[in-house]
């Protein structure tokens, strides 16, 4: 018996030596009379035993039949050797087993199914290091969080990939992409994904990567009166977005907490396909992978409503979202730019231009302009003269055998020397050294 029942047994039992009513009896044990008189009955026709529960000893009316059992279990078993699962965990495997084989089972169910068959083994727990949790922000849109994570998604059956990821901090709400290098054109294309489908962000938040910060210039430098921005951070600043910088990873810590999910899951997803590409890997990941995760993971925010603005009317979203750089325009109206010569056309050709210093832009389609005081000015590539190589003729070199005559000619020509010499100082008086 447990403490519970003799508790209840000693209660009864002074209910029957009539040392205290039914009604007391109930009150102390929180029932009600009636049930008191029903225990007392059971207990003189049963004894001791009447006091447990009456499945005690039995199997449950909702165990998992066992047939089930034995199915899910060998399942699992199969494709862990046919290293389809080999690394996946109750929680996943009870997953894919609701779906494709009907199976409805709980992750703890599956995972004690399968450390009896020794098919999985607990992991001790990691010490991790406490800190305070943040609280989310109230409304969709306040803060996003934004990183990329570095993985072999596809387990070498193709090239590398980044995976650019941006999640919302108050509904967990996810957007991300594949691309093949962490560049800024690449951050700037997931940006500009990100504003056409849900809009301006209050805020984003990010590590303190080059990609989002740059380092101070010097005083003297021509550009340091100029605000030091990034190009991610004035695309950020003209959208009027605000930038947070994360000191540390658990700062962010929901987008690293979506990254590692994406480690367990997404891996195995684009291994199901056999992805091996970036197109294929991007189309399980927009079709498949984040519906999943934003019906599964997303939650409702604190406060109805969105915060996401719209594009003010009028904003060229190509030209925010783009590379510039600061270049003098020379005498004859062009610019050097990444090792090429740019020209402006002659009818955008104004006063005051030579010597300026401009901003160059180039789009992310690849188009260059120049910003030129309050209008945008069409760059044009100039083609370059091959560099002709003119070849001189080498001097002939003095060698050692000289004729007799070239030889005696110079010793003439020597004391000739000599002799016009002592006769341009015959005059001079001869002083004592």
């Amino acid at each position: 018996m447990t403490a519970k029942e003799r508790d209840r047994l000693k209660v009864l039992q002074e209910v029957k030596k009539r040392h205290i009513t039914q009604k007391q009896g109930a009150a102390e044990l929180g029932f009600s009379v009636r049930w008191v008189r029903k225990l007392l009955v059971r207990w003189r026709a049963r004894g001791d035993s009447a006091l447990g529960h009456g499945l005690r000893g039995r199997p449950s009316n909702r165990k998992t039949p066992e047939a089930v059992k034995r199915r899910a279990v060998e399942l699992y078993r199969e494709r862990k050797q046919a290293t389809l699962w080999h690394d996946y965990g109750p929680t996943l495997a009870a997953e894919e087993l609701a779906e494709q084989h009907g199976i409805a089972i709980s992750r703890e169910t599956l995972r004690r199914w399968l450390l009896e068959a020794k098919l999985w083994r607990r992991r001790r727990a990691r010490v991790e290091q406490a800190h305070v949790w943040r609280a989310r922000r109230a409304r969709y849109g306040e803060l996003v969080q934004w990183d990329t994570r570095e993985h072999d998604c596809l387990e070498g059956r193709g090239e590398k990939l980044y995976l650019i990821g941006m999640i919302d901090d108050a509904t967990s709400r996810l957007t991300a992409r594949f691309v093949r290098h962490d560049s800024t054109e690449a951050n700037l294309r997931q940006l500009r994904h990100y504003i056409e489908q849900h809009g301006r962000p209050v805020s984003v938040d990010t590590d303190q990567a080059s990609l989002f910060q740059i380092a101070p210039r010097a005083i003297h430098h021509r550009d340091a009166p100029e605000e030091q921005l990034s190009q991610i951070g004035r695309a950020l600043k003209e959208h009027n977005i605000e930038w947070i910088a994360a000191h540390s990873p658990p700062a962010k810590g929901r987008i690293e907490r979506a990254f590692k999910t994406a480690q367990g899951r997404l891996v195995k997803g684009l291994r199901q396909v056999a992805a091996n590409d970036l197109d294929t890997a991007n189309a399980y990941l927009q079709q498949v992978y984040i519906p999943v995760w934003n019906r599964r993971f997303q939650r409702q925010p604190q406060v109805a409503g969105d915060a996401h603005r719209a594009l003010p009317p009028g904003t060229n979203l190509d030209s925010v979202l783009s590379i510039r750089e600061s270049r003098t325009v020379t005498p004859d109206y062009t610019v050097r730019w990444d090792g090429a010569i740019y020209r402006v056309n002659r009818e955008h050709i104004a006063r005051g231009m030579r010597g300026a210093r401009v901003q160059l832009e180039r789009q992310l389609d690849g188009s260059r302009w120049m910003h030129w005081r309050n209008r945008m000015v069409a760059l044009e590539r100039c083609e370059t003269r091959p560099e002709v190589i003119v070849e001189r003729p080498l001097k002939p070199r003095a060698t050692a055998e000289r004729s007799a005559a070239e030889k005696a000619r110079a010793r003439q020509r020597l004391l000739d020397a000599r002799r016009r010499l002592s006769e341009a100082y015959a005059h001079l008086p001869n002083r004592p050294l």
